[in-house]
């Protein structure tokens, strides 16, 4: 409302009749206004009111008032009395709807609410030439929150000479504003001066929210501020008129993504099919792989590689060859091998067999050569060298390739790939071994070769065998020996075996296993003959139990774990089950927590004791952090409480940044918890089955550096882990992995999830994990966490494989005693499965410190180049497991089914679009027919192929024992 702009009377309320007057006057620049005057002075006890018409709010919840108005100073007025004032009251009255009259509201300050008493700055008193000099004043005064629909003013003058020129009400808004993306609406001031009153934005059309919510903030002077979020152009739009339009790309451009940025022209060979577009289609027999980003141009498949060369040795091959004429244009060409043997069989060329050895690799070669070995003597080869790139798996097309035929030379035999003790006696030992995988030819004879383990290797004997059998005599009584042995053709003599150790028998042995017998063939025996048969079982009852010995009965006594090497200063781990009361160790290794600080969000799993949960912790002045937190279970007994907190004063006495970190405990209410750092990732074993293959070695021999440095920590502080296994490391956001589970430490119990062997001294215990010496005799000491840390270090280069496959317990653990080991996770690193086999020694003094793995893997990531040699599967020293990753397919009744046993589960559609859906098809699948599949990831490839080899192999024997 504003008074100087009525053109007729204004008609406000006056009380009493004889106070204010309305009447015309002029404002400070001589326009006609009504105004409202009063000046009876000379009266006592003035009490004069105006109030003003009905005044809708119209939504304000503030309300400002201008009051331009003049006042005579008292003390020019002549003989004025003494209740002359200089100022006036300003009141305000609610009500929703137009209801006043004369007499109501009452003129009083109750029911009206004041606002102010307004006090002029200015009077006047002068008259020049009979003119009065009027000095106006200006107050501007506000009042709120209001609620009701509306409201009156009044002015209240109490002996006072003034004129009230002019009235202005108003409120304040903040205008319909386009500001960084979004549009604002019309949005009114708040109930106070200092209110801010937030307003939602709406993107633009074809606009997208960045940050959730857009918000801009109305403050009392009708003034935007505090912007929050943000709106972009989505895909296939760009932004013009300063932001204020999403615009679609025209024909030939794109936007890939939202943001600010422009629309950009479509790369070469590709194209637009219509406006709007967020990204360029390929051009026909161009290509994008799904790794490029949108804004390279189209590439095509590479041409065929050229000059190939090959070099023959014997049955070794070396070829080498020159890049593509064309690359496609691109330039991640990489190389596959295709080996196809021509023996000149009615069948044709048939694919190699899985004996040959690729070195570095057979698929996916970056290297423009490769060395080929293992190959037949005297046969044909075929070999085709592709040229592939990262969009070959989009072309319909096979990849281009050059190929070069070669025939092989004469060669001595392979190694002999394993030897079996059939017998031994105090003086004489009976082996048996296989044929070479390879014989190349007729095999001549075998030479074996042996020396007694506590002398030297060049102090060594020879016996030839025509056979591959044969009896060694005039060895010494409870002797370790040495064996190697070697096949001859008319080529020469082939490689040597591996070392194996067999031990003979001693006299002592000897005797007490007769005379156990000699009972039994006494009673049994009526006749001389009968007499004969039963010696000879009992021999080859004695042989049978002198073979299944483990070395273990002729190793070192296991030292007991001292804290001898110890560091002056360094802490020493405490046993928790040492103190009288073990509520004192938590007393002291613990921080207790009040319940109050701790928030259960949700429950994540169950422990041994309770539920697993996660949740938050706010410590007084300090942040709120997520947690994980351990739950006792309602009911337990005094010893599973014991039991369950042991792990906190273990925990409590570590501080190590790859040691899962202890916050406290609670244990004064209910429930009892055990509160530590969570961990984002879960445990390492799921983690890294999650992620198969998605991460560099580099980045998986970080991990394992991680492991290794906390293992380190605990083992210079006397403490041995016992438990050390993926399933027991956590991962972090950071990928940190951290050692956990101390609870398992000390008491070893069953987990149905990995079965395991109940020793003959009690107590349940982790084959798969376990060294031989804390099977046998429950010594655990740092070495045998060693050679936990080596199985680890398997699980984490196979992604999460379970050790050991589908064997029994008592199968690893007769496997062992033989001295076989696993062999290298696929594309392992020989210097990583070199570590492994160190951590595996049998003679527990032989295995690295924690100190040297530390050290040898931070050579390892200073020197990536030393992660780049594979390890070969028969280069090892150790007898290697037969990789039996690969399941018996005749368990499965689908390819489906199979490929989600071997982790390929995402190449399901693949496979059926390609009409691999029965095993007798997939058995015959070659390298081309896979690339065919779609399968681009040479980890992926080997995996399959592997598979597809052993499945044949099965249908084979299948069908040979139908037969």
């Amino acid at each position: 409302m504003d008074s100087t702009t009525a053109t007729a009377e204004l008609g406000w309320t006056i009380y009493p009749a004889l106070g204010w007057e309305e009447v015309s006057g002029y404002d400070e620049n001589m326009n006609t206004i009504r105004t409202y005057q009063v000046c009876n002075v000379f009266d006592n006890n003035q009490n004069n009111w105006v109030r003003t018409k009905y005044i809708s709010r119209r939504g304000a919840q503030r309300i400002h008032v201008e009051m331009k108005f003049s006042v005579r100073d008292c003390s020019s007025i002549p003989s004025v009395p003494g209740s002359c004032k200089e100022t006036f009251n300003l009141y305000y009255y609610e009500t929703d709807s137009d209801t006043a009259n004369k007499v109501s509201p009452a003129w009083m300050e109750n029911p009206w609410i004041k606002v102010d008493t307004i006090a002029a700055d200015e009077s006047f008193s002068q008259v020049d030439l009979g003119v009065r000099v009027m000095k106006i004043n200006t107050e501007v005064r506000s009042f709120g929150p209001v609620s009701r629909q509306g409201f009156y003013l009044a002015f209240q003058d109490y002996g006072g000479c003034m004129s009230l020129i002019a009235v202005r009400i108003f409120y304040r808004k903040c205008p319909r504003v386009v500001l960084n993306g979004a549009v604002f609406p019309e949005t009114l001031s708040g109930a106070e001066s200092t209110s801010l009153v937030a307003a939602r934005g709406v993107c633009v059309p074809n606009g997208e929210e960045v940050d959730v919510p857009i918000k801009l903030y109305c403050n009392g002077d009708g003034e935007w501020m505090v912007p929050i979020g943000r709106c972009m152009c989505k895909a296939g739009h760009e932004v013009v008129e300063n932001g204020t339009v999403c615009r679609a790309c025209g024909s030939g451009f794109f936007k890939s993504s939202q943001g600010d940025h422009l629309c950009l022209q479509c790369p070469i060979n590709s194209r637009t099919t219509n406006e709007g577009a967020t990204n360029c289609v390929c051009r026909n027999g161009y290509y994008r792989s799904d790794s490029d980003p949108p804004q390279i141009p189209c590439t095509t498949i590479p041409s065929a590689p050229q000059n190939v060369i090959s070099i023959v040795n014997e049955t070794s091959l070396r070829l080498e060859w020159s890049a593509p004429r064309d690359g496609g244009g691109r330039k991640d060409v990489v190389y596959n091998i295709i080996c196809k043997s021509c023996g000149g069989g009615r069948g044709g060329c048939t694919r190699c067999g899985d004996n040959v050895q690729f070195i570095p690799r057979q698929l996916g070669l970056t290297e423009t050569s490769v060395h080929i070995s293992d190959l037949l003597a005297h046969t044909q080869y075929t070999f085709e060298i592709q040229a592939v790139n990262g969009v070959s798996d989009q072309s319909p097309y096979s990849p281009h390739y050059s190929s070069v035929n070669i025939t092989t030379n004469q060669a001595a035999p392979s190694a002999v790939s394993i030897m079996h003790q059939v017998s031994r006696t105090p003086d004489s030992i009976t082996l048996s071994w296989s044929q070479p995988d390879q014989p190349n030819g007729l095999i001549l004879d075998y030479e074996l070769q042996y020396y007694d383990k506590s002398m030297a290797e060049w102090n060594s004997s020879v016996v030839r065998s025509q056979t591959n059998t044969a009896v060694i005599r005039g060895l010494k009584p409870g002797a370790i020996y040495v064996f190697q042995v070697r096949a001859r053709t008319v080529a020469g003599f082939g490689r040597f075996s591996g070392k194996m150790y067999f031990q003979t028998m001693t006299e002592e042995e000897y005797k007490s296993s007769f005379q156990e017998k000699l009972p039994l063939i006494i009673g049994s025996a009526a006749a001389g003959v009968v007499f004969i048969i039963a010696v000879v079982v009992l021999v080859i009852v004695c042989n049978r139990r002198s073979s299944e010995r483990t070395e273990s009965e002729y190793t070192d006594k296991v030292q007991h774990y001292t804290s001898g090497h110890m560091s002056p200063g360094m802490k020493i781990y405490i046993d928790p089950f040492t103190y009288e009361d073990p509520n004192e160790a938590v007393r002291e290794f613990a921080k207790e927590i009040d319940t109050s600080c701790v928030k259960i969000e949700q429950v994540i799993g169950a422990g041994e004791f309770g539920e697993v949960c996660s949740g938050n912790l706010r410590l007084p002045g300090k942040r709120e952090i997520l947690v994980a937190i351990k739950t006792l279970k309602a009911g337990y007994t005094e010893r599973q409480r014991r039991d369950f907190l042991s792990e906190a004063s273990i925990m409590g006495q570590f501080d190590h940044p790859n040691i899962i970190h202890l916050e406290g405990v609670v244990t004064k209410s209910a429930p009892v918890m055990i509160i530590t750092e969570f961990m984002e990732n879960g445990s390492l074993d799921s983690f890294l089955r999650q992620n198969d293959g998605q991460f560099t070695v580099i980045q998986l021999v970080g991990m394992l550096r991680g492991i290794a440095a906390g293992m380190k920590y605990l083992n210079d502080m006397n403490y041995v882990h016992r438990d050390l296994a993926a399933r027991n490391i956590l991962v972090n956001s950071n990928l940190v992995c951290k050692v956990s589970d101390f609870g398992l430490s000390r008491f070893l119990e069953e987990d149905t999830s990995d079965p395991t062997y109940t020793s003959a001294l009690g107590g349940k215990i982790p084959i798969r994990w376990t060294a031989p010496e804390a099977i046998q005799y429950r010594k655990f000491t740092s070495s045998s966490d060693g050679w936990s840390y080596g199985i680890v270090m398997w699980e984490v280069m196979s992604y999460g494989e379970r050790p050991y496959w589908d064997m029994s317990n008592q199968d690893v653990i007769n496997a062992i005693e033989q001295d076989y080991r696993l062999p290298p996770p696929m594309d392992c690193p020989s210097a990583l499965h070199q570590l492994m086999l160190d951590c595996w020694q049998k003679d527990r003094n032989n295995r690295p410190k924690f100190s040297q793995i530390v050290n040898n893997l931070d050579k390892m990531i200073r020197n990536p180049n030393s992660l780049k040699a594979m390890t070969p599967l028969s280069s090892s020293v150790h007898l290697p497991l037969l990789d039996r990753s690969t399941p018996d397919f005749s368990s499965f009744s689908t390819v489906d089914e199979w490929l989600d046993a071997i982790r390929m589960g995402q190449y399901k559609e693949n496979f059926a679009n390609e009409e691999f859906t029965s095993f007798d098809v997939v058995s015959q699948m070659t390298t081309e027919d896979i690339l065919r599949v779609g399968v681009m990831l040479a980890g992926h490839q080997k995996k399959i192929l592997n598979s597809v080899q052993s499945m044949r192999a099965q249908m084979n024997q299948i069908t040979s024992v139908e037969v």
